[in-house]
């Protein structure tokens, strides 16, 4: 309303001449829960708050790097020389992360073993093996962006349930996280990990209503076997509360996130050197030793060549006492690594095996890195699918067409998307479906997050209306907002239809989406009717023979 007028002169009076517009929400922007190096900045400690970053560098300098996995060397006694799968797992070897019974039975889930001139050795983690910080890397490896870090502990910390399940918490106040990912909840036993996959469950579908909750299959490196499905005890356990919250996605992937210079002698624990220095004696010292006791003395050219032996043999006997020094300096360690790598085909077999298992995550990290890269790319109502992942090897479990039946359409409708390999083409994502696949509302993953954005996005948008005046003045200002910002949405392809009339619908008014006792008890109701976009999962082409004409 125009000020009074009450002395002579020339008033001026702006007035608005467009409504308010609806501005569209952020909708990559996962949240991580887990175990970093630190958590602190200028001193002030940073555990279970969440953090905005956008950046590896971010990361580091709050959170630290990555921890020192050490593995215990041991000859195998039931083992003669048969070979574990490469594919074989670190998890079940973790004091928390137990497998289930079935697991423990089968022989896939029994710790890997490596075959050294016809000796079995077992290499399992010795101490924690805490994946938080190459999940991370693996997410900016793929397309990450802007996230939020909850760190619930450092290095010296157990996985705990209540830990974990306390860092989704201060995640309630945060509105601007659309993705739910905790990869360290494969390191809980069975039971505990299924819980914990509940509780996000519950936290984006009950709770907040805004997020999606990404997840991983437990023991999913694992193929399925009649005695133990990782998929089955999945799909038993985890419940039918939120699922079209929630996708999840099997197996588990080789990456190259730790490359060859980040695992060395020092990853054996300090009680497995004497076995490692055993080994090195059997294949560097006793050749030698065997070669001088064949040389005659007196010889000229067997005391030169003797003089050469001894000298290889007084080298290689250092460099394998040195294994057990505590006082080397790190060009000495360097020096020392790269020397056994280029004498010994049984270290490198050790540290290529380390490296194997270090490498071997969850997928739930670098998926979130691909929706994060096709939001940015397409938008948020392109299936994150038929994408490729970077920084990954090959999956854990090769998946034909025929087994993906099962984890893409089941009577349960708990869809898992599967990650496969194809020829020429590399890793790729290959499934785009919630847990709640036999729903026809929430069947995609695309569709439910697609919603939330326009949700979150009006909803942010009409709070500048909340106390206004519920008249036709405010129901038409709000209409025309609505409708110009689902314009926008349907011309960048977001809604489907040929007008915008086909693509949305906006109802508002007395005797339309409100009766005149809302109207008294202060309610203004709005109908927003969308045409949400689907993938074309299935694509069939039709060929028949037809008469010769000519």
């Amino acid at each position: 309303m125009a000020a009074p007028m009450k002395t002579p002169g020339v008033y001026i009076v702006e007035k608005d001449a467009f409504p308010n517009s609806a501005v569209e929400v952020a909708t990559a922007v996962p949240a991580f829960i887990g175990h970093t190096e630190k958590a602190e900045i200028k001193g002030k400690s940073l555990t279970n708050q969440p953090v905005r970053l956008s950046s590896l560098a971010e990361y580091l300098s709050l959170f630290g790097g990555a921890p020192k996995t050490t593995f215990s060397l041991s000859k195998n006694a039931g083992s003669s020389g048969a070979s574990a799968s490469a594919s074989a797992s670190s998890a079940d070897s973790e004091e928390g992360s137990e497998a289930a019974p079935a697991a423990a039975s089968a022989a896939s889930a029994t710790p890997p073993t490596i075959t050294i001139k016809g000796q079995g050795y077992d290499v399992d983690p010795k101490t924690k093996d805490y994946l938080f910080f190459n999940a991370i890397r693996l997410f900016f490896e793929n397309g990450g962006g802007p996230c939020y870090i909850v760190s619930v502990g450092d290095y010296n910390t157990d996985y705990e349930l209540d830990r974990m399940r306390g860092g989704l918490n201060g995640l309630i106040r945060e509105q601007e996280p659309t993705m739910i990912i905790i990869p360290e909840a494969i390191k809980l036993k069975e039971p505990d990990c299924i819980t914990l996959q509940q509780a996000m469950l519950a936290h984006c579908g009950g709770k907040m209503k805004n997020r999606v909750a990404i997840l991983d299959i437990y023991n999913g490196y694992l193929g399925r076997q009649p005695d133990y499905d990782p998929i089955a005890e999945f799909r038993n356990n985890i419940g039918v509360n939120y699922l079209d919250f929630s996708a999840a996605y099997y197996p588990w992937v080789h990456t190259t996130i730790v490359q060859d210079n980040a695992v060395s002698y020092e990853n054996v624990d300090k009680e497995s050197i004497s076995v490692l220095q055993e080994l090195l004696k059997t294949e560097l010292i006793a050749p030698l030793d065997d070669e001088l006791g064949k040389l005659k003395p007196g010889d000229a050219e067997d005391d030169a060549r003797k003089v050469k032996l001894e000298e290889l043999k007084t080298a290689y006997d250092g460099y394998i006492t040195q294994l057990s020094a505590d006082d080397l300096t790190d060009v000495q360690k360097s020096s020392l690594n790269k020397a056994l790598l280029q004498l010994s085909p049984s270290f490198r077999q050790i540290v290529a095996e380390i490296k194997l298992q270090l490498n071997l995550l969850p997928p739930s990290a670098a998926m979130a890195g691909v929706i994060t890269m096709v939001d940015n790319e397409r938008g948020v109502w392109k299936a994150p699918a038929n994408v490729s992942l970077s920084s990954v090897v090959q999956p854990a479990v090769d998946i034909t067409h025929d087994e993906q039946e099962d984890l893409n359409v089941t009577p349960q409708g708990k869809s898992i998307n599967a990650i496969r390999s194809f020829i020429s083409e590399g890793t790729l994502v290959w499934g785009a479906r919630t847990l709640d696949g036999n729903s026809l509302d929430w069947r995609y993953l695309q569709v439910r997050r697609t919603i939330i954005m326009l949700e979150e996005s009006i909803k942010l948008a009409a709070k500048a209306y909340v106390f206004e005046n519920n008249v036709a003045n405010t129901w038409v200002t709000m209409k025309g907002m609505i409708n110009n910002f689902l314009t926008s949405i349907w011309k960048r392809g977001g809604l489907a239809g040929t007008t915008p009339e086909s693509a949305f619908l906006v109802s508002v008014g007395l005797g339309e989406t409100m009766t005149p006792e809302d109207i008294l008890e202060g309610i203004l109701r709005i109908t927003v009717k969308v045409a949400l976009v689907r993938p074309a999962e299935f694509i069939e082409i039709t060929f028949q023979q037809k008469m010769q004409e000519s």
